[in-house]
């Protein structure tokens, strides 16, 4: 058997063995009623983020899209999948909030960094082209001497503050804002440290969430 495919139905064995025994009623009241999500997550494909546990959220409380580089095309640039699920979100849903959710060590930052990488993904290629204002204005804020980390940091927040503008742009995303009944905000995950920054209101500065124990 494929070992991947049996490490996966381990998985589901758990799942229903531990798992939702202790959430039966959770699961099947999310079932019984129509979904009403307050948040839509949009965050990278990376497989080592997990949204409902980064914000501790339970089914049917957030509805999250996922694609390499947590990229939102500008409206009528790339009309597919991500503005659909967008506007579905905005006026089927009725979500209150938008996050567009970036990552450290992120492959599509990388791959900004270092086009010849992606030499044989062409089609990765062209999507990172919804990215390539915000590796402009990396380049642009950028020191000679600045470290790798930090150049990696920069490009990581900027990517998101551009998506949050492309965001914008959507039809629906603007009306709702416009009448008050949506905010959005831009977030950087670090995996490592497990730590949460957020650029709020507007602004381009990350501030991280602390703990009670670090306020």
């Amino acid at each position: 058997m494929d070992t991947v495919l049996k490490e996966l139905k381990a998985g589901i064995r758990r799942f229903r063995r531990e798992i939702y025994p202790k959430n039966e009623e959770t699961y099947v009241k999310a079932v019984s009623e129509p979904q009403q999500p307050h948040a839509l997550f949009i965050t990278c494909a990376d497989s080592r983020i997990d949204p409902e546990l980064i914000t501790q959220s339970g089914p049917g409380d957030i509805f999250v899209t996922r694609n390499v580089g947590n990229l939102v095309p500008a409206y009528g640039e790339m009309m597919g999948g991500v503005s659909a699920v967008i506007e579905y979100a905005v006026m089927a849903l009725k979500v209150q909030h938008v996050v567009v959710c970036g990552h450290s060590d992120c492959g599509a930052m990388k791959g900004l960094l270092n086009p010849e990488s992606l030499e044989k993904m062409p089609t990765v290629k062209s999507w990172l082209k919804n990215a390539h204002a915000a590796l402009s204005v990396t380049n642009s804020l950028t020191e000679p001497d600045e470290k790798p980390g930090a150049l990696m940091r920069r490009l990581t927040e900027e990517n998101v503050l551009l998506q949050l503008q492309h965001l914008r742009t959507h039809p629906s995303v603007a009306g709702a804002m416009a009448r008050h009944q949506l905010t959005i905000s831009g977030w950087v995950y670090d995996i490592g440290k497990g730590e949460v920054r957020i650029s709020e209101d507007g602004g381009r500065v990350f501030l991280p969430v602390l703990t009670e124990d670090e306020a």
